[in-house]
């Protein structure tokens, strides 16, 4: 029984430590998850967006603390208890992700009328933020995630059991140090791999060293609320620096280095075959016809029944499909942008009246000695161009705007406004608000 409860901390830990550092490289991209969830068309809960960032911070850093204190034995009553709840929460979640009805419907109340409205499904849960995707190419389906999470209740269980009844999990012994620090290091290392990046590995050893020379000054409880308060001091600092800057680590389609461009061709149609099915007015015979043939669409005598398609084989969706920039006009300037050779600068501002102002002097200044320079310059938005144009008007922005859609706006940059340099679609430079470079600096970034 010790073996397998030592097996399964080291995996439960290893998991719970790399899950909650993966949402906390990008605390934004996971608060925007969360809206999507909190939508009255979702969960109905719309009452809960205003908070979704306190959430996503307080989450990915719960499950950051709570991985490490199932390595180290710390609060461990408390900690398993805390690990079951979660656990079983994200597999409600899961399930409803998996089981969402897109075509479904709710009702509301408008001026008193009720009114039919879809159903909004979140296809993926973000349990690993865009690390999945940048890694290994896709996301976990909703199933698989909710498979993930019924293998992870599995292996909470019997920690669960073990820490709540007497004499429970105390405080790691030198032993228990010697077979569960290896051991959830090997399993951090794993999955360092999976997703492409060590520095998950390199964040568990500096916290479990801050948490052998607790070990080595403290004693008893106070040894573990210390060490506790180590790990999440160490997992805060992390969050703030990704929240005041950009992601450490950049999963996204739109990291420096990848080309739009080239990702733009990347998506391929189903294959598939039309059946038609048509009735012969004149003997009432239906009959199926495969449309790679002929069929008898332009014959009187027959009429149009119904039809079925057959997927031969399943479409692949580019990455960035939905990187499309429209003028005032109504004309798709993408290709425009994304062929050219001349640099240019995309200032990113996904909501005007939510945008930070405090950085918008310097985006001006930029965006002059830009313009000065030779580059083009355009703010891409999902407002509307009435209130864009009250947002010029008002930081006197020397950039005209194009729309985009929001949701692509949110993943090109984790900042509003944030800055993106391109270069015949590839992604030079990406900035934060309060990163905002100089055109020398902008510049360095170009081949």
């Amino acid at each position: 029984m010790r073996t397998l409860i030592l097996l399964c901390r080291i995996l439960v830990g290893a998991t719970f430590i790399v899950s909650g550092l993966v949402k906390a490289n990008d605390p934004l991209g996971f608060s925007y998850k969360l809206q999507e969830y909190f939508a009255e068309s979702a969960l109905n809960m719309p009452w809960l967006e205003p908070w979704s960032l306190a959430l996503a911070i307080l989450a990915c850093l719960g499950e950051v603390v709570l991985g490490f204190a199932v390595l180290v034995g710390g609060r461990m009553k408390l900690a398993t208890w805390a690990l079951l709840l979660l656990t079983l929460f994200f597999g409600w979640l899961t399930a409803y992700t998996a089981t969402c009805d897109p075509n479904g419907t709710y009702t509301v109340l408008v001026n008193g009328v009720a009114e039919e409205r879809g159903v909004t499904c979140v296809t993926d849960c973000g349990c690993f933020g865009d690390a999945m995707k940048g890694s290994i190419g896709r996301s976990l389906t909703p199933w698989e995630s909710f498979t993930k999470d019924v293998i992870l209740l599995v292996l909470v269980l019997p920690i669960f059991f073990a820490a709540v009844r007497r004499p429970g999990i105390p405080f790691n012994t030198a032993a228990d140090d010697k077979v569960l620090l290896p051991g959830g290091l090997i399993g951090v290392a794993v999955w360092s791999w999976v997703f492409g990046s060590f520095f998950y590995l390199a964040f568990t050893v500096v916290g479990l060293l801050g948490y052998l020379m607790v070990k080595r000054y403290a004693q008893g409880a106070r040894a573990e609320w210390t060490t506790a308060g180590w790990v999440t001091v160490l997992g805060a600092v992390f969050i703030w620096w990704c929240y005041a800057h950009l992601p450490w680590i950049d999963y996204r389609p739109y990291a420096v280095g990848k080309s739009i461009s080239e990702q733009k061709t990347m998506g391929q149609a189903p294959e598939q075959v039309i059946y038609m099915t048509y009735r012969n007015q004149a003997t009432g015979e239906s009959k199926e016809f495969d449309t790679r043939g002929a069929y008898p669409w332009d014959d009187s005598t027959w009429v149009y029944v119904d039809r079925r398609v057959e997927v031969l084989k399943a479409g692949v969706e580019s990455p960035v499909q939905d990187f499309g920039l429209t003028d005032r006009d109504g004309n798709d300037i993408t290709a425009d942008v994304l062929g050219d050779p001349t640099p240019v600068l995309l200032v990113m501002v996904y909501n005007v009246e939510k945008a930070s102002a405090t950085c918008l002097p310097g985006i001006n200044e930029l965006a002059q000695a830009a313009f000065n320079a030779g580059w083009y310059v355009y703010g891409v938005s999902a407002s509307p161009f009435e209130r864009i144009e009250d947002f010029r008007h008002t930081h006197q922005t020397p950039f005209d705007f194009v729309q985009c859609d929001e949701k692509t706006v949110k993943t090109v940059v984790r900042s509003n406004p944030g800055i993106v340099l391109l270069q015949q679609g590839t992604v030079r430079g990406q900035w934060s608000c309060g990163d905002t470079p100089t055109l020398e600096e902008a510049k360095a970034q170009l081949p």
